[in-house]
């Protein structure tokens, strides 16, 4: 099993016809992603690479193609509505590449889809893949092996980082997932540790976190007293400035509300195991698994 996506993802690229859509949709069919539409608005009945046919909306795609999951490469001004489109027309996942987008502008989309049957994740995250079965997204296919460590992350480079450290030493990935770093994003931390603990093909978890926020805190908290599977923990942000932005729009500290130490003592006290550096998230997850 995995979470999310598997091979049977019937996946639509919203902005394909743009340099980061196609780019991108086309690493994603490479990678044996089952891409069936493209969206860009004024080059319906057009087609991508002369095999995936593009539609001027969402809803034509969807009757069209039955797309079950769409992947969005829409500019940031416009970003938010083409969320609102997808769920308009009723698409169960939506993942949305795109940063920078208005928080205002993702208030409202956040308003919108509580009462949706679609599933937001991100925005501005590298995106979603079940390892040898769906990429959504745009994180590097070759790094990633089937497996059974889930893996969940605020960062996409802290991702690939510890997804290689895992391939290299032969461990697999049940599913690789990026909440996002904004500081409004759709699917959470705890909803996705939740699919995890549901999943019988996942026997462990890595959860990479950075400060601001408290979404960690959250997940450790359900963690404590419902997730029977080893966990393995690093929170990025531990020399940052108080105050100051760091990378992410959502990574953000005030007072001492979503530090890095706050958040790893969270971590501690639900019995997660915390790394202390990037390059040992790896190695603690299988030394987790092996005791």
């Amino acid at each position: 099993m995995s979470i999310l996506v598997n091979r049977n993802t019937r996946l639509l690229v919203q902005g394909i016809t743009g340099q980061s859509g196609a780019f991108h949709a086309r690493g994603c069919m490479e990678y044996g992603t089952n891409v069936v539409a493209g969206v860009t608005p004024g080059k319906g009945k057009q087609s991508f690479d002369g095999k995936i046919p593009i539609f001027d909306t969402v809803s034509q795609a969807r009757k069209r193609t039955g797309c079950n999951a769409t992947m969005i490469f829409v500019p940031a001004p416009f970003a938010a509505d083409a969320i609102l489109e997808a769920a308009d027309a009723g698409v169960e996942l939506i993942v949305c590449i795109t940063e920078g987008i208005p928080v205002m502008d993702m208030m409202r989309v956040k308003a919108v889809l509580k009462d949706s049957k679609s599933r937001l994740v991100g925005p501005n995250c590298p995106g979603i893949i079940t390892p040898g079965e769906c990429k959504i997204g745009i994180m590097p296919g070759y790094i990633h092996k089937r497996g059974n460590i889930g893996v969940i992350s605020r960062s996409g480079t802290l991702t690939y980082e510890t997804v290689w450290q895992l391939t290299q030493r032969g461990y697999g990935q049940s599913t690789c997932i990026g909440v996002g770093g904004d500081p409004i994003g759709g699917t959470s931390y705890l909803d996705v540790v939740k699919m995890f603990a549901d999943d019988p093909e996942t026997k462990g978890l890595i959860l990479i976190g950075e400060i601001g926020g408290d979404a960690e805190e959250e997940a450790a908290a359900w963690i404590k007293t419902n997730f029977k599977k080893p966990v393995c923990a690093f929170i990025a942000g531990a020399t940052a400035p108080p105050g100051r932005r760091m990378g992410h729009a959502g990574a953000i500290v005030a007072g001492s509300s979503g530090t890095a130490a706050a958040k790893i003592e969270a971590m501690r006290a639900a019995g997660i195991t915390a790394a202390e550096t990037p390059a040992m998230v790896g190695e603690t997850m299988i030394k987790l698994l092996k005791s």
